[in-house]
């Protein structure tokens, strides 16, 4: 069961952290995709990217230093 929650828990940072390059990507090299949104939305949607990074690297970082001790 142990293996099954850590794989679990990695799947799902993983795919936090793919999310949150995608939104940055999107959002650095077509920001005509902001449409109707104001420069605050946009300027909220990268902040909000980058926190969901910064925050999925530090979830995998502290996973795999704690693994073990689980």
């Amino acid at each position: 069961m142990k293996k099954e929650v850590i794989e679990m828990l990695q799947s799902e940072m993983v795919a936090r952290k793919q999310k949150a390059l995608l939104s940055l990507k999107l959002l650095t090299s077509n920001p005509v995709g902001i449409g109707d949104h104001s420069t605050d939305d946009f300027y909220n949607n990268c902040t909000e990217a980058l926190i969901n990074l910064a925050e999925a690297d530090d979830a995998l970082e502290t996973l795999k230093k704690y693994k073990d001790e689980l």
